[in-house]
C-alpha cells in the first residue's frame, strides 16, 4: 500500500497465561494507560505500519481493550498447549508479504521509547537488537528475507534458537534506553516499572481525520482498507480491526458518500465465493492519507520540540 521506502510492522505477543504475576498483564497499568496501550502508541508514534497482535488467554477482553487501536487481532485458539514462539510464528506468518521488515516484542517489556524504535528502523540490519550499556533488549528488528527459515525452525529455545539457527550475524544497535530491558515478569519487576515510568517526559500525540460535510476518513479507516486489500474480504478486515461486519459497511458507505467515487469493488459470490477489492481511486486515498499523516507528524514533533525542549 506505501511506496518504495522500507516499510515496518511490528508483532506484538499478548497469548500467555500471566503465570508468574497475579494478574493480567497486557492490561496492567503504566501511569495512566496499559501495558499494551502503551506499546501500540509509541510504535504508532515510530511510523510503525502495520502493527499485530497476538491473543490467547482473556482473548475477547483484550480484543475489547485495543478496539479503537488501529491493531489486527489474530488468536492463538491453542495458547495454553504452546509457547511465546507458536504465537509469534502466528504474527510472522501474517506479516512475511506485508512489509519488509518486523519489529517483534512479547507485551510484559512496554517501556522502550519511540526514539530507539526509530533508531532501530534507520538500521541496514536484516537482524537487529537494541543494546543498553551492554545488555540485549527489546523490540528485535527481522528482515521478512529471514522469515522462512524461522518460521521452519521447531528446536529448542523458541525465537532465539530459531534466531541462531537462522546463522545470521545479529547487529546490536546501542541506545540510551533502560526500557528495553524492563518487563514485568514479576511483582518485584513491575513496581520498577511504574518508579522508571515516572521519569518520563511527555510526549505529543495527534490524530489526522479527513472531513468534508462529515468526519469520514482517519487511522481506522485506512486500517480498515489496508485489511480489505490484504484480505480481499470486507469481512474477515472488520474480524481483525476487531469490528463489526455492518460498522465496516457503515465506515465504507460513509466514506464513498463523502468523496463521490467508489473506495471498494464488490464482487458477489458465486461457485468460488465473493470477494471485495479497493478500487484504484480507493488505493490512492490510502497512500495519499498515509503520506500526509506522516508529514503532519514529524512537523508537529518538530514544533513539539522547539515549544517545550528549547
Amino acid at each position: 500500500m506505501r511506496g518504495k521506502e522500507m516499510q515496518t510492522g511490528a508483532v506484538i505477543v499478548a497469548a500467555g497465561m500471566s503465570s508468574r504475576i497475579h494478574s493480567f498483564k497486557p492490561m496492567l497499568k503504566i501511569g495512566s494507560i496499559t501495558m499494551i496501550q502503551r506499546i501500540i502508541q509509541t510504535f504508532e508514534q515510530a511510523g510503525v505500519d502495520p502493527i499485530v497482535l497476538i491473543t490467547g488467554n482473556n482473548a475477547e477482553v483484550l480484543e475489547k481493550h485495543v478496539a479503537k487501536k488501529n491493531v489486527i487481532c489474530l488468536r492463538n485458539e491453542n495458547y495454553q498447549h504452546t509457547e511465546m514462539f507458536d504465537s509469534a510464528k502466528i504474527g510472522l506468518n501474517y506479516l512475511a508479504d506485508k512489509c519488509d521488515r518486523i519489529l517483534f516484542t512479547p507485551t510484559d517489556i512496554p517501556l522502550f521509547t519511540k526514539d530507539t524504535v526509530v533508531k532501530l528502523m534507520n538500521s541496514e540490519a536484516k537482524l537487529a537488537s537494541p543494546v543498553f550499556r551492554g545488555r540485549k533488549g527489546h523490540p528485535l528488528l527481522i528482515h521478512t528475507s529471514l522469515l522462512s527459515d524461522i518460521l521452519e525452525y521447531n528446536g529448542n529455545q523458541g525465537l532465539k534458537g530459531a534466531i541462531c539457527e537462522v546463522g545470521y550475524e545479529r547487529e546490536l544497535v546501542e541506545v540510551e534506553d533502560r526500557g528495553i530491558l524492563f518487563d514485568a515478569d514479576k511483582e518485584e519487576d513491575y513496581e520498577e516499572l511504574l518508579e522508571y515510568h515516572n521519569k518520563q517526559i511527555l510526549h505529543p500525540q495527534i490524530e489526522i481525520k479527513l472531513v468534508k460535510e462529515k468526519d469520514f476518513f482517519g487511522e481506522r479507516e485506512a486500517m480498515l482498507l489496508k485489511l480489505i486489500h490484504y484480505t480481499n474480504s470486507v469481512k474477515y478486515a472488520c474480524q481483525q480491526l476487531n469490528i463489526s461486519y455492518s460498522k465496516g459497511w457503515t465506515m465504507i458507505n460513509l466514506m464513498e458518500e463523502q468523496v463521490g467515487f467508489s473506495v471498494v469493488d464488490r464482487q458477489p459470490g458465486g461457485i468460488n465465493g465473493g470477494y471485495t477489492t479497493l478500487t484504484e481511486e480507493g488505493r490512492q486515498l490510502v497512500e495519499k492519507y498515509i503520506r500526509f499523516e506522516e508529514e503532519a507528524k514529524l512537523a508537529v514533533q518538530k514544533i513539539f520540540e522547539k515549544n517545550f525542549f528549547k
